[in-house]
């Protein structure tokens, strides 16, 4: 079965052809970071106009790569969740082709494309594994058990890492987006200069916290002449504590769980002293772990199309109805009839 796979649930503009018998065919995201960085951060109507304005022509460039649309056997779009506005783009377009070409149609989540991301590798995780979901919006630990089958370990209660990442950049003077900023800047930054807390780490539980380490750094900083070395003395012992807490995090959760594997998926997957550490942990507890591609942890309509796979191969299919949802709970999601 080939499905085409649309995402349009933020900043990026993505098309996707995946192949069930051959794998991932052809795919495309486009960027708004630009768009956005004079704003320092997503404009919601600016998002859904550039949108409209570059889903048809990478959509035609990505069919033409995979062999045309009279190949496509079904539709998979980002239902949620996300900007209403931005996601409904994808949805109509969708919905749209999938009625014309008389092929099934799909909404599925945002956030399980990136828990089964790394399944589009040479090698993937087999079932059951932990995944560290850690993006922009979402830090979350939880137990795969299979396609729809997620055991919710953690999550965030108040900031995300990646929204914890921006926010500091913003602190630090940095532009949008800030975490990617923010971590080529500690690369300077002098090991043991500030030292900031791992929060909600001297307790049980694997739940996250990261609003308070932002407080921390404006504390830190508070009357310091902030000259590029000292920025970069911040950056890095930031980095370094969002780092520490999300792999004593993990390390909780595998032990925990005796899983063989451990999946980071998500934006901030693709950090550098992040994957470092993590493989480091991974081999003192004889866990593997796996990260996809950088090109898909962050948004990307690859992992769109094969989760679209997933779940039309197995029978699912949704009505004529256009759905796009802001908010959409991992806990109501459930396995289609068929994929374990």
């Amino acid at each position: 079965m080939r499905v085409l796979g649309l995402e349009t649930s933020c900043d990026e503009t993505a098309v996707a052809v995946y192949d069930g018998a051959t794998g991932l065919l052809a795919h495309e995201v486009y960027s708004q970071v630009d768009l956005h960085a004079a704003y320092g951060g997503v404009v919601p109507e600016l998002a859904s106009r550039d949108h409209l304005r570059k889903l048809l022509p990478l959509l035609k460039k990505v069919l033409e790569a995979a062999g045309g649309e009279q190949r496509v056997d079904g539709i998979a779009y980002t239902s949620g969740p996300g900007l209403v506005g931005a996601l409904l783009v994808g949805a109509a377009v969708a919905r749209s082709l999938a009625f014309a070409w008389k092929v099934p149609c799909i909404g599925v989540h945002h956030m399980e494309g990136h828990l089964l991301a790394p399944l589009l590798e040479q090698a993937p995780p087999v079932f059951p594994f932990v995944a560290l979901l850690v993006s922009g919006g979402h830090t979350m630990l939880a137990l795969v058990h299979g396609v729809g089958r997620y055991e919710i370990l953690g999550s965030s209660l108040d900031d995300a890492a990646g929204e914890a990442f921006d926010k500091t950049a913003k602190l630090l003077g940095l532009g949008y987006p800030g975490g990617p900023q923010l971590a080529k800047l500690a690369e300077r930054g002098r090991p043991g200069t500030f030292e900031f807390p791992r929060p909600m780490t001297d307790r049980p539980g694997l739940d996250f916290s990261f609003s308070g380490l932002k407080t921390a750094v404006v504390v830190a900083l508070r009357g310091c002449d902030l000259d590029e070395q000292t920025r970069a003395d911040a950056a890095l012992a930031f980095e370094e504590a969002v780092v520490d807490t999300l792999v004593i995090k993990a390390e909780r959760a595998v032990r925990q769980t005796d899983a063989q594997a451990l999946v980071i998926a998500g934006g901030v997957g693709a950090n550098r002293r992040l994957r470092a550490r993590m493989l480091a942990m991974g081999e003192r507890n004889g866990v593997r772990v796996v990260y996809p591609r950088a090109e898909f942890c962050t948004d990307n309509a690859a992992m769109i199309a094969l989760l679209g796979h997933l779940r039309l191969a197995a029978g699912q299919r949704d009505d004529l109805a256009i759905r796009a949802r802001a908010r959409w709970p991992m806990t109501e999601l459930s396995p289609p009839s068929g994929v374990v």
